[in-house]
């Protein structure tokens, strides 16, 4: 009787296929590479944020929760370029996890597969939180998040050779859709350019590239300085002579000194998601640069 009823819980199991494991689990430094290995991996992977797009991805802190995601990841994908350099070496080192560190197939840098701005002639500390290998906020050009979804379909593929069709093919779909969806985000930013702006932080210049922004000026005196009360000052006198249309923020960073520019200068402050999740449009790679150009366009009315 055990015997039968055994072959028919087989047979009923057997009809009813049960979903595919994920083969890979991926920590992703920061949302907008966990949104991107979401594209590519799909139902193959599993992906954590270390961060969301209200924390300064600069500064956050290597919690238990985080440490043991670390340890059973397959796979880290970060900015690299020093972005994480204040906790991610920590993260790293108690993690105990060999497959994730520098050097392996587990360990992934968005920022070497892109060309880089604003590298430093010299690296000098005292100018403040200077990368020495450029400007690490890179994924706020559309164009390099193409580039580095080609690197990442790589290496989910080496990690993953069994599911290697299967990232290549999403590869392909998100690369074709993606590359539409640049050329209708470049048509519909073209008032843009030539748009003088200031910048909280400088965590815009790739954008500023991509859509011919001009960055008049800088309210932090140095990068990750708070900007003081006579350093806003003398924005505020340069802009008098150089006017802009908008003073641009990330959502994770503090308004109150771009809100009182704004005021005084009667611009507009503009609050950028950034990163997916930044906004509540934002809640994936084509609502991030949706919501940020409507929000250029907006102010720039």
């Amino acid at each position: 009787m055990q015997r039968l009823l055994k072959l028919l819980l087989i047979a009923v199991l057997g009809a009813f296929p049960l979903p595919a494991l994920a083969a890979l689990n991926i920590l992703a430094c920061e949302p907008e590479w966990g949104a991107l290995a979401n594209e590519l991996g799909g139902n193959k992977v599993t992906v954590y944020n270390a961060t969301t797009a209200l924390q300064d991805p600069h500064r956050i802190q290597a919690r238990p929760s985080l440490l043991a995601r670390a340890r059973n990841a397959d796979l880290l994908a970060c900015t690299g370029g020093e972005l994480e350099a204040g906790w991610l070496p920590i993260l790293l080192r108690q993690s105990g996890n060999a497959n994730i560190q520098p050097g392996k197939a587990g360990y992934f840098e968005a920022a070497n597969y892109v060309q880089k701005l604003e590298i430093p002639a010299r690296l000098d500390r005292a100018e403040g939180d200077v990368h020495a290998s450029g400007n690490p906020h890179i994924h706020t050009d559309p164009r390099n998040i193409a580039l580095v979804a080609d690197a990442l379909a790589k290496r989910l593929s080496q990690l993953d050779p069994d599911n290697a069709a299967h990232y290549q093919a999403r590869h392909r779909a998100f690369a074709d859709q993606w590359q539409a969806a640049v050329l209708r985000w470049e048509k519909q930013a073209a008032p843009l350019k030539g748009t003088p702006v200031v910048v909280q932080h400088k965590a815009f210049p790739y954008l500023s590239r991509w859509l011919g922004l001009q960055e008049i000026a800088v309210l932090e005196p140095k990068p990750g300085i708070e900007s003081s009360s006579g350093h806003l000052s003398e924005v505020f006198a340069q802009i008098t002579r150089q006017p802009v249309k908008m003073v641009l923020r990330a959502a994770y960073q503090d308004g109150r000194s771009s809100e009182w520019l704004a005021e005084k200068a009667r611009i507009h402050a503009v609050s950028l998601p950034f990163t997916v999740g930044g906004s509540a449009q934002a809640q994936d790679l084509y609502g991030l640069f949706d919501d940020t150009i409507q929000r250029l366009l907006a102010a720039a009315k």
